[in-house]
């Protein structure tokens, strides 16, 4: 197989790790109107699950609901309230979450688009956050498996909102901060639960940059060793990988950054410092991503360098084996030519010789023997 085929089957052999394969997925049809509900993605989970994780500095409880309706003794009270919603594709039940808080009708699109890049936008009373979790997975085939998710937040004066396709256990930590008593979390707003579902979610780029890195250092030595096609496939897809983990976390910097900056009534100064530290999280994360792309470029210049290599090495050995053969065929060729000895003393008098065939084989061999010593000498064997 060529090396442009070898690319070409890799190419066509990426599946995508991080959620954005070449598989069809429902998207919005020209010509909707702005705020039309339509999951894009697939359903995940039997049927959507919430729960309501509702605390203060006294206490802490979380409870299963089936509709939205059960959280008002809670949001109405003076605790602070988290509702975590899992699985987007009862889009009927989901319009009841969304309409209870009043939602605008381009946060419900959002949410049920999973395409959306990474965001923050304030609307009105709430600030609404697209984000993408990305986590990894060790694989048997030795690469890691990067899982991709859209999680939604909405931040309300006492509230906090998530949005998640499945049922996936990114913000388990959090939970168990809640459930300790005497900590920054149950003391201060909701905007603090926030930044802490954020850090969260940025914690979990660093444990996936790490398995990548590891599998940068086992590509690296099956390269310097013995590159094999698999190799070329593993780069390629590392390397688009790479540029979509790029993407999504410089989108949510810039989110970040804007949370920062803006005087929104929704984030106290106090948060603002936590959330400069989240900020610092994620330009360290770009620099690994930068690091690692620089990584997989100096080994597709090896892998293609290996390839050069080797392919040398052959045209050498045929190389060697043709100017081998040449003098022998030379040789073969003058004592192919028949002129008959017994018209004239000088026709191949060797021909009448009892020992011409012997003395033809070893003066082949004396030359194919002299060349190998002169090739080793000269340090080409």
């Amino acid at each position: 197989m060529t090396l442009r085929r070898q690319a070409r089957h890799s190419l066509q052999g990426l599946t995508g790790l991080l959620g954005h394969s070449n598989r069809r997925v429902r998207r919005k049809k020209p010509g909707q109107a702005p705020g039309t509900l339509l999951h894009t993605g697939q359903q995940q989970l039997d049927q959507m699950l919430m729960t309501v994780h509702d605390y203060d500095t006294e206490r802490c409880q979380s409870l299963a609901i089936d509709q939205i309706d059960a959280s008002a003794p809670y949001l109405g009270s003076s605790t602070k309230t988290w509702i975590q919603v899992r699985g987007l594709h009862d889009v009927e039940r989901l319009q009841q979450v969304m309409d209870y808080f009043e939602l605008h009708p381009l946060i419900q699109e959002d949410i049920l688009s999973i395409s959306q890049r990474p965001k923050v936008e304030p609307y009105g009373e709430v600030i609404f956050v697209v984000l993408r979790m990305i986590r990894a997975e060790p694989a048997a085939d030795g690469r890691p498996k990067l899982k991709s998710e859209q999680v939604s937040l909405v931040l309300g004066s006492n509230y906090v909102l998530t949005f998640q396709e499945s049922d996936d256990t990114l913000f388990d930590p959090v939970i168990r901060r809640l459930g300790m008593k005497n900590t920054r979390m149950r003391r201060h707003s909701v905007d603090y639960l926030a930044y802490a579902l954020l850090d969260n979610l940025v914690d979990h780029y660093f444990s996936a940059l790490d398995l990548v890195s590891e599998t940068l250092e086992q590509l690296e030595e099956q390269v310097l060793e013995q590159p094999r096609p698999e190799d070329l496939q593993s780069i390629h897809a590392l390397r688009r990988d790479l540029v979509y983990f790029r993407k999504s976390v410089w989108s949510l910097r810039d989110g970040i950054n804007s949370l920062i900056r803006d005087d929104s009534p929704l984030i106290t100064s106090d948060v603002k410092l936590y959330l400069r530290d989240v900020y610092d999280h994620l330009v360290q994360v770009i620099d690994s991503i930068e690091n690692q792309r620089e990584i997989l470029f100096s080994l597709y210049d090896i892998y293609m360098s290996s390839l050069s290599s080797r392919m040398n090495e052959v045209m050498k050995l045929l190389t060697i084996i043709a100017t081998i053969f040449i003098p022998l065929t030379f040789v073969a060729g003058i004592y192919g030519m028949n002129f008959n000895p017994e018209i004239s003393i000088w026709n191949m008098p060797e021909l009448n010789w009892m020992l011409g065939y012997p003395f033809a084989l070893g003066l082949m061999a004396s030359i194919a023997g002299g060349m190998l010593l002169y090739f080793r000498r000269r340090g080409w064997l």
